[in-house]
């Protein structure tokens, strides 16, 4: 879980490289359950080997199938997730540019089911969230997350889409007011239960929020809050490295970002040297949405 959460937030920061978040896309909802076992065995054993048309074929008969059960079993769980995996796949099929908001409505019907019996498993909800704002129902994506963030309030994944959402809708003030709220229910979230709220990666969040405003001194402020906070944390050192490096303040960010390759786990150690000696990329428009790597069993 740990490695999980670390390597998100990672994926956040080094989006500061552009002064943005990931884009919104349905990729990461067909991701996420990339690495999910299907209910039906075969479906893992022959993606990739049939002809595109015999696997589309294979597929609308598996969803056929599910929806069968659930005719009988409405709360079958089994089907409910295998449904919605024969449904991401053949989306998956699809270029983007073919993806419609029908598409994403058959998906959302299953993950509308799971989340409500699945209520302690947040990442239905995230990814309920994630299709609803993919079709434009902006509100509905709200009401997901705040569903999860009323009893989980240091939940990062429903935080980010959040923010995400709020920027998106131009509102960063609510989404700065947001982490800062969680920020300051933080030690008593933590003492009722230890760990339930990353300090450190949400004063992440809430700096990379100030640098997307271009509000570099206050990003700065809370990145240093969070490296003294915790100075072994690489996270909040590469975030102000790739902050400087955004200024045009190489020689800065240089010192932070060997700071942080030294101190990252070295499954990240790459990927900030890679930050490092990227070229920057101009600001493009975007509605970030969180990216999800794994899903609920």
């Amino acid at each position: 879980m740990f490695q999980t959460r670390n390597r998100w937030m990672v994926q956040v920061v080094l989006a500061l490289a552009v002064l943005a978040f990931v884009g919104v896309s349905v990729i990461p909802i067909i991701g996420a359950f990339n690495n999910t076992p299907p209910s039906n065995q075969n479906t893992a054993s022959t993606r990739g080997t049939l002809p595109s048309s015999d696997q589309k074929s294979k597929l609308e008969d598996e969803v056929r199938g599910y929806e069968l059960v659930l005719q009988r079993e409405p709360e079958n769980q089994t089907a409910l997730k295998g449904l919605l995996q024969a449904r991401l796949q053949l989306l998956s099929q699809k270029e983007k540019s073919e993806i419609k908001p029908a598409d994403i409505q058959v998906v959302i019907e299953p993950l509308e089911k799971l989340a409500k019996l699945n209520p302690e498993q947040s990442e239905y909800s995230v990814l309920l969230a994630q299709a609803k704002q993919q079709i434009g129902d902006r509100e509905g994506a709200a009401q997901a997350y705040r569903t999860i963030l009323s009893t989980k309030p240091g939940d990062l994944k429903a935080l980010q889409g959040m923010v995400a959402l709020l920027i998106s809708q131009q509102r960063p003030e609510a989404a700065i007011g947001l982490l800062q709220e969680s920020l300051s229910k933080a030690a008593q979230a933590n003492t009722i239960q230890p760990g339930s709220v990353d300090t450190v990666a949400v004063q992440v969040l809430l700096g990379s929020v100030h640098a997307s405003q271009k509000r570099y001194a206050q990003a700065s402020s809370v990145y240093d809050q969070a490296i003294k906070k915790d100075p072994k944390d690489f996270r909040p050192v590469v975030a102000k490295a790739m902050l400087l490096k955004q200024q045009g303040k190489n020689a800065e960010a240089k010192p932070l970002f060997d700071t942080a390759a030294a101190l990252a786990p070295a499954q990240y150690k790459d990927e900030i040297k890679k930050a490092a000696t990227a070229s920057l990329i101009p600001n493009p428009a975007a509605s970030p949405a969180p990216s999800l790597k794994s899903t609920p069993k």
